[in-house]
């Protein structure tokens, strides 16, 4: 079988990040030398699973994510990855990319609190493709979860959880990765 396609998330429009002060796309946004995106892409190139960056713009996530899984439908599954997650680490993908051997749906945590990226099985791809609007996947999650086809599983990895929403969460990245 293949491996799980990372659909890399970039179409957002950074609204909180401008709110807070920022300027421009916070996936743009330079982080040690590199921009946010860009470091992202290298973790996922790092993971050695495929790739799909949708950034076409979209309305909502659940537009997104939609639009991903549609142009990648024959994948063997998919990992819905944020772009902005600069801090994920490679072996994070892989073993959720693994667990999906298992489970339909493989959902990280640290410490307790979920993150990125969240992996999803065949078994999902309608219910994945239906998705419209600001709404992300999360009744999928919930769904799989009640027929208990989902795991949820504890990773070392703090970069599942930090995303780049604010201005501060760019400045506790800056302050994590070297210039």
């Amino acid at each position: 079988m293949t491996a799980p396609v990372v659909l890399v998330l970039a179409s957002g429009r950074g609204e909180r990040f401008i709110a807070s002060g920022g300027t421009g796309s916070k996936l743009q946004a330079l982080l040690g030398g590199k921009t946010v995106l860009q470091w992202t892409l290298d973790a996922v190139r790092a993971s050695g699973l495929p790739c799909h960056v949708e950034d076409a713009g979209h309305e909502g996530m659940g537009d997104s994510i939609a639009a991903a899984v549609r142009a990648t439908a024959d994948a063997s599954g998919w990992l819905v990855l944020p772009g902005d997650l600069p801090l994920v680490r490679p072996d994070t993908l892989r073993t959720v990319a693994a667990g999906l051997a298992r489970h339909a749906v493989v959902v990280p945590q640290y410490q307790g609190r979920r993150g990125h990226p969240v992996g999803f099985s065949t078994e999902c791809r309608e219910a994945l493709m239906e998705l419209s609007g600001e709404r992300g996947a999360a009744h999928v999650v919930r769904a799989q979860a009640a027929l208990q086809r989902m795991a949820a599983i504890e990773l070392e990895d703090p970069g599942i959880v930090a995303d780049i929403d604010t201005v501060d969460d760019l400045a506790e990245a800056r302050r994590r990765v070297p210039d």
